[in-house]
Formats: structure tokens, C-alpha cells, sequence
């Protein structure tokens, strides 16, 4: 276990690397991403076809104290927010106050980093998903992940690409009900319409908006209730900007969702509930402020709220 400072020694800490093997995952199941070991096949017990069909139920997320190192440094102090069923919570603030480390925290890939550790808890509905007998894999296919990069399967077919979420479950379905989940999942992306015709063609031959979408479509196959999304709009053009926020707009009836963003306007644009995290120089990241977007923006508590979301730093 990472080293502890001796001021935190009384805090009930875990090396969330451990707990990874505790929970007898291999490696390949907490990749952040990358296009190798982003699906891991086979990895979650056997459901019934019919579970597929039944739609997700929505959650809130709640996390309690969260304290989280990298070694002996410490990078988030005691982060408590409760993210709401059915609502868009959005996490704002400058580079390197701890936003993005927080969202891999709220499903366990923080403890792909082999020095990381955290205090606190991450409650899914009241169950600690930290909780030595949460499966990882189980914690995963609850709460999804979409990458500030798009990392749909390159040479796997668009078909492919969203079918390869449905292998996560170790589900066998009828070629038919694969047929309805691409076609389901693709239609709630917002791609459906501008792939149909081309389902077999590779993946990574679409534009970077249209992967994110896809991306978007593989993690909906297997269920999430919540989704997780890590400045997903960042690097696409502002028509395709245009369509995931709407896609967000309209997911969010299924699914809650949790966006980490550096853009004020899109904060506005697609949260209810928003987070303002903040880090002095050399301190760990904290939360300023939170609550409902409008009143954030409109009527913020704290003048550095006040500063932050009108521009004048960051």
C-alpha cells in the first residue's frame, strides 16, 4: 500500500490496487481505454437474454469523503457529491484539480494506476461499489465510461463495434435480438440513421464525431446506469458537439450522467446539477461549490465560483 502522511494515518484507506486483485479481475479488465483491452469477452456472469430486454434502472451515484492519492501525494481531499437519478451532473474546473481522477474513481479505474489509493466511499444506490464483494466487472457494466478520445474496435465493423459491448455481459442472444440491441443502441446515439446502410464497413473509417457516437452506442449495450463521460466533445467540430449534447439530452431519460468539461457554454447547456472542483498550487483538488446549474451560473456563493464560470481564470 501506498505510503500515508501521518495526518491521514486514522482514515480508513484502501490500495485500490489491491482490491482490484482481491477481486480476482485480470489486468485486461481495468484498461482506461486503450483499443486492446477496452472489451474484455466473457467477463461478467451468465444473464438471461430476456435481462437485456428489461430497461436499466436509474441510480444515483453518491460519493462520501472521497480522499485519493498517487503515492504520497495527495491529489483529492475529502470530495463528497450525490449525482442525482436521471439528471446531468457536470464537473467543472480548471486542469488539474482532480476532475477526471474523481470521474475514474466513480468506477474503480483509479486502481488501474499500480501507486493509487483513496479513503471514502462510492455508493451505486446505497451499495459501495468498492465493497469487497463487488465484482468489477459488474461495477463496470452499471457505470459506463465514453473517453475524451473516440477508441471504437478499428477493424471491427460499426455492427461489430456495438455487438463487442454485448459480449462484455457473457450474454448468448439470437442473432435477431442482436440485430434490435445495434439497431436500438446506434438509434440512441444519434448514428442509426447516417449508418444503417453501411453497417459492415470498419469502424474507425468514420469521422471523429460519428466514433464518439459509436462509442456512446457500445457502452449503451450493455445496460449502464450511468454513464460516465470524460470531456467527450472535445476534440470534435461543434456540429458534432451539437449532436452529442442533444444525444446526452435525450439519453438522460434512461441513464444518468456524470460529464467532466472545460467548456461553460456545454455546462450550461446539458447539466442540471453542477460541481466546481478547485486545487491551490501544490494542494489536492476540493469542491468549491455545487448544486443546480442555473443557480451556479446565475447566482454563485463563492466569488471564485463567480470568477471561474464568467472567465476570469482557467
Amino acid at each position: 500500500m501506498p505510503a500515508i502522511t501521518p495526518q491521514f494515518s486514522k482514515r480508513k484507506t484502501r490500495s485500490v490496487s489491491k482490491k482490484a486483485r482481491e477481486a480476482g479481475a485480470p489486468a485486461s479488465e481495468f484498461s482506461a481505454g486503450g483499443q486492446a483491452d477496452t472489451v474484455s469477452m466473457g467477463t461478467l456472469p451468465d444473464l438471461p437474454e430476456a435481462a437485456w430486454a428489461e430497461p436499466a434502472q436509474l441510480a444515483t451515484l453518491e460519493a462520501r469523503d472521497i480522499t485519493a492519492w498517487f503515492g504520497d501525494h495527495m491529489v483529492l481531499d475529502e470530495v463528497s457529491l450525490t449525482m442525482a437519478a436521471g439528471e446531468v451532473t457536470a464537473l467543472i474546473g480548471p486542469s488539474g484539480c482532480g476532475k477526471s481522477t474523481f470521474l475514474r474513481i466513480l468506477n474503480r479505474m483509479h486502481q488501474l494506476v499500480p501507486s493509487a489509493s483513496l479513503a471514502g466511499e462510492v455508493l451505486l444506490d446505497g451499495t459501495d461499489i468498492y465493497d469487497s464483494r463487488q465484482r468489477i466487472t459488474t461495477v463496470r457494466r452499471d457505470i459506463g465510461m465514453v473517453f475524451q478520445k473516440p477508441n471504437p474496435f478499428p477493424a471491427m465493423s460499426i455492427y461489430d463495434n456495438v455487438a463487442a459491448g454485448l459480449k462484455l455481459t457473457g450474454l448468448k442472444v439470437k442473432r435477431s435480438t442482436k440485430d434490435h440491441v445495434v439497431e436500438e443502441c446506434l438509434t440512441k446515439a444519434g448514428l442509426w440513421k447516417e449508418v444503417r446502410t453501411r453497417l459492415r464497413q470498419p469502424g474507425g473509417a468514420l469521422s471523429g464525431g460519428q466514433q464518439q457516437r459509436l462509442c456512446i452506442a457500445r457502452s449503451l449495450a450493455v445496460r449502464p446506469r450511468v454513464l460516465l463521460m470524460d470531456e467527450p466533445c472535445s476534440a470534435l467540430d461543434p456540429t458534432s458537439t451539437r449532436v452529442i449534447e442533444e444525444t446526452m439530452s435525450d439519453l438522460v431519460r434512461e441513464v444518468t450522467i456524470v460529464i467532466v468539461t472545460h467548456n461553460m457554454q456545454q455546462a450550461q447547456r446539458v447539466s442540471n446539477q453542477c460541481a466546481f472542483f478547485l486545487a491551490a498550487q501544490g494542494e489536492p483538488g476540493h469542491i468549491v461549490e455545487h448544486g443546480p446549474t442555473d443557480a451556479m451560473f446565475g447566482a454563485p456563493q463563492d466569488p471564485r465560483t463567480a470568477d471561474y464560470v464568467n472567465g476570469r481564470f482557467g
